[in-house]
C-alpha cells in the first residue's frame, strides 16, 4: 500500500446529517482499493467555533488550541475527499467556517468532492467548494461524484447501495486524486527545501 494519506472530510455537523452514511461509503471503498490510506475526519469531532482566530490564517499564527489541532489534523494529509450537502446553492457554514480557520496545511495538496442534494444532487455545492478550493492552492481533480437524495436514498434519509456508475465515478475520482495527491508531495518538499 502506498503511503499516502487521504482524508475524508464529512462536510456537515447537522443534527440528522445523512452524509455520515455517504462519508463511510467512501472511506470502506477507499479502503478497499488499497492505494493509499483512507481516514474519516468528521467536522463534529472538531469544536470549531465560529472563526475566532484574531490574525488572518495566511500567516499561520494560530492562538487557539481548537485551531492547532486542526491544523495539525489538515498537515498529516496528501489530499482530501470533501463530502458535502448543497445548502441553499452553496455549501454547509460548518465547512466553510472550518476550510477558512487553516492555510498553509492546505496548501499544494489534491481534492475530490462528493456531494449530494436534491434537484441538482449538490452540484452549486461542489462548484462553490471548487472557488474556495483554489484560493488555497488545492488542486481539485475533474471527476465529480453527484447523489440526489430523491434518488440516491430511500425517504431522502438512508443511502441506497450505490448505483453502478455512482462507484465507476467515484473510483475515477480516487484515481485522479492519489495521482494528483502524489505529484503534489514533489511540489511541497521543493517549497520546503
Amino acid at each position: 500500500m502506498s503511503d499516502l494519506r487521504i482524508g475524508i472530510i464529512l462536510g456537515s455537523t447537522r443534527p440528522g446529517r445523512v452524509g455520515a452514511q455517504v462519508a463511510e461509503w467512501v472511506l470502506r471503498h477507499g479502503t478497499s482499493r488499497g492505494d493509499a490510506r483512507y481516514d474519516l475526519i468528521d467536522l463534529a469531532d472538531y469544536d470549531l467555533p465560529h472563526l475566532d482566530e484574531a490574525v488572518p490564517a495566511i500567516r499561520g499564527e494560530y492562538a487557539k488550541d481548537h485551531t492547532k489541532r486542526w491544523a495539525s489534523t489538515i498537515a498529516e494529509y496528501d489530499g482530501y475527499v470533501f463530502v458535502t450537502p448543497e445548502y441553499n446553492r452553496s455549501l454547509p457554514g460548518p465547512l466553510k467556517n472550518a476550510i477558512d480557520f487553516v492555510y498553509a496545511e492546505w496548501n499544494n495538496k489534491a481534492a475530490g468532492i462528493v456531494s449530494y442534494g436534491g434537484v441538482v444532487s449538490g452540484a452549486r455545492a461542489a462548484e462553490h467548494l471548487r472557488l474556495i478550493l483554489g484560493e488555497l492552492q488545492i488542486a481539485d481533480v475533474r471527476q465529480g461524484v453527484l447523489l440526489s437524495t430523491v434518488t440516491d436514498f430511500e425517504n431522502y434519509t438512508v443511502f441506497k447501495e450505490p448505483a453502478p456508475w455512482h462507484v465507476e465515478s467515484l473510483d475515477l475520482q480516487l484515481d485522479q486524486l492519489v495521482t494528483w495527491a502524489g505529484a503534489l508531495r514533489s511540489v511541497r518538499a521543493a517549497a520546503a527545501a
